[in-house]
């Protein structure tokens, strides 16, 4: 039976769901960024072909963090309460993401700045592992929300570091991890020509497989073990939304495996997007009301009202982003209009070696 809790407000239900959307846009467009920089030693075998790799995404990565900005912003300004349970209680893993959004962010920026097959490796290796800690330590994270993280009296986690670490948040590390793999893989052959898309395609046909089936072990395991009915505030429908929405990102991978070996690139990209989002919505409907948290004192429970700002700061917070967001996403879309075209090594420019312009200079 779900517990008795105060009802929440529509603008409270709101800023909930308008923190779901900003999560699912956050997953959907730095989902493909962190695939595709996890997949640097994987299928960029030579130079040019990291090159490529890189510049399918050097123009939106740091537009596609934004949202992550944005989701923490939301989460800290519509429910403080939340926001800081999360930050006092989960400190190390949130400092791991941030570690890894660092080295990666360095890799990106300054890769070029230098000559030399050293330089270039380590930077790469840098965002690989910049892209792979976020995605593992998001998966753990979220998975833990699932089944929900224990807050003691003092409104402060109660359970310890590595109890986070339990056999069902590993395999949502390692299914975020394999669909982001997916989800890069798929806009690295929708988005080059040649060599590095067959190779994309070869590796989004296996990859999608083996995602599909994480995704079903984890969608069967969360309903049967914690059924969203108990805790979540939307009651008996919750568990159905659950079943139906994590079996559908589930299909949709099947879907994307099946698009990519009819070279399909652009309907690809779009079910492995559809399958993050479902699989975003499925978690966001079982924290509902609860915020993915289980109260040990229901006299002083964390949830949706409890951790929520006033209605007052919740009301100027609406006008404001009425007026901000259609912006941001009328730029983020103009901009990947303008970054449409199919990439491969024939587009790179010719480079030459600090030596040879030297020569150049003194002759």
């Amino acid at each position: 039976m779900t517990p008795l809790h105060a009802d929440p407000s529509t603008i409270q239900i709101v800023w909930f769901a308008l923190s779901a959307v900003l999560w699912l846009g956050y997953f959907f467009l730095e989902g493909f960024d962190y695939g595709v920089a996890m997949l640097f030693p994987i299928l960029g075998r030579d130079e040019d072909e990291r090159r490529v790799m890189i510049n399918t995404i050097g123009p939106v990565w740091d537009g596609n963090e934004v949202w992550l900005l944005t989701a923490g912003g939301a989460m800290f300004a519509a429910f403080p309460g939340w926001y800081a349970t999360l930050f006092s209680g989960l400190y190390l893993p949130l400092f791991l993401v941030l570690v890894g959004l660092i080295i990666r962010g360095v890799a990106f920026e300054y890769r070029a700045k230098r000559e030399g097959t050293q330089w270039k490796r380590t930077l790469d290796w840098c965002a690989t592992i910049g892209s792979f800690l976020p995605s593992l330590v998001f998966g753990i994270g979220f998975a833990n929300f699932v089944k929900g993280i224990r807050v003691g009296s003092d409104v402060l986690i109660a359970q310890g570091f590595w109890s986070l670490f339990n056999p069902f948040a590993l395999l949502g590390g390692a299914l975020f991890v394999a669909l982001f793999l997916s989800h890069g893989a798929v806009f690295i052959a929708l988005k080059t020509k040649g060599n590095i898309r067959t190779k994309a395609n070869r590796f989004a046909l296996k990859s999608t497989l083996v995602t599909a089936l994480l995704m079903a072990a984890f969608v069967i395991w969360q309903n049967v073990a914690w059924p969203a009915a108990e805790t979540s505030w939307m009651g008996t429908a919750a568990t159905a939304i659950c079943w139906v929405f994590g079996l559908m990102a589930t299909a949709f991978l099947f879907v994307s495996g099946a698009m990519v070996k009819k070279e399909r690139d652009g309907w690809a990209f779009v079910f492995t997007g559809l399958s993050i989002a479902f699989l975003v919505v499925n978690i966001f409907v079982k924290m509902y009301g609860n915020l993915g948290f289980i109260s040990l004192d229901p006299a002083n429970p964390l949830d949706m009202t409890t951790a929520a700002s006033s209605p007052y700061t919740l009301k100027i917070m609406t006008i404001a982003s009425l007026l901000a967001v259609p912006v941001v996403v009328g730029y983020q879309s103009w901009s990947y209009w303008v970054f449409r075209k199919r990439l491969s090594t024939a587009n790179l420019p010719a480079t030459q070696s600090h030596a040879g312009l030297a020569e150049q200079g003194a002759g």
